[in-house]
């Protein structure tokens, strides 16, 4: 029902207010699981997404907002995957996205694990194409212009500026267990990705 509400209510005030330019939307398959993996510099990436997509999502979403009281209801209303970044051991998450995805859902995911300081693409983690590859699903790689400037990590409120969402063609892996265990590998898929994400967005990934 919360969702239903903010579906109807909430996001297309969202849409009029921040969300300017959306490009490739129809990327996103109808039926189907699959991974939304975006560049992250504002909590606006979160909501924006959220709001202009046809299908809603489930993002792997630090363990921190669970813990915040204006974070941890919508968090737990919504239904988001709470990852403890400071574990090494992160199965659990793990398993409960894939579950999701097999039952066509949508994941959503900031590879770079945190917000940009500066607005600039970070290095990355190879969680999105493990789980990629785990699940047997593609990635639709994103690039979002003008979050940062919406606001950035040092903004306690938002500016009425609009941003700008481009969703990519899906990238397929194959479902190879030997990849999934081989770090070099996940790596270098990891760094095609960003680089996907990085044209999107108008930037470059040095790492």
């Amino acid at each position: 029902m919360f969702y239903y509400f903010l579906k109807i209510i909430i996001f297309p005030f969202i849409k009029y207010i921040w969300v300017g330019e959306i490009n490739g939307l129809n990327n996103i398959p109808s039926k189907g699981g699959v991974i939304i993996a975006a560049n992250h510099s504002s909590y606006f990436d979160f909501i924006t997404l959220y709001s202009i997509s046809p299908k809603r999502i489930y993002f792997l979403t630090g363990e921190i907002f669970f813990k915040k009281k204006h974070w941890s209801w919508i968090m737990k209303l919504t239904k988001q995957i709470k990852v403890d970044r400071n574990s090494k051991d992160k199965s659990e998450s793990l398993i409960t996205a894939t579950n999701y995805l097999t039952e066509g859902k949508i994941i959503g995911m900031f590879p770079e694990g945190t917000r940009s300081l500066d607005g600039k693409l970070q290095k990355a983690y190879n969680g999105a194409i493990k789980l990629s590859i785990t699940a047997g699903v593609p990635i639709i790689p994103v690039g979002i212009e003008g979050t940062f400037e919406i606001m950035s990590k040092f903004n306690k409120f938002p500016n009425f500026k609009k941003c700008k969402i481009n969703f990519g063609q899906p990238k397929y892996y194959t479902k190879d267990k030997n990849d999934i265990e081989n770090y070099d590998q996940l790596t270098l898929l990891t760094k095609e990705l960003m680089r996907d994400i990085g044209y999107l967005c108008g930037q470059t990934y040095n790492f």
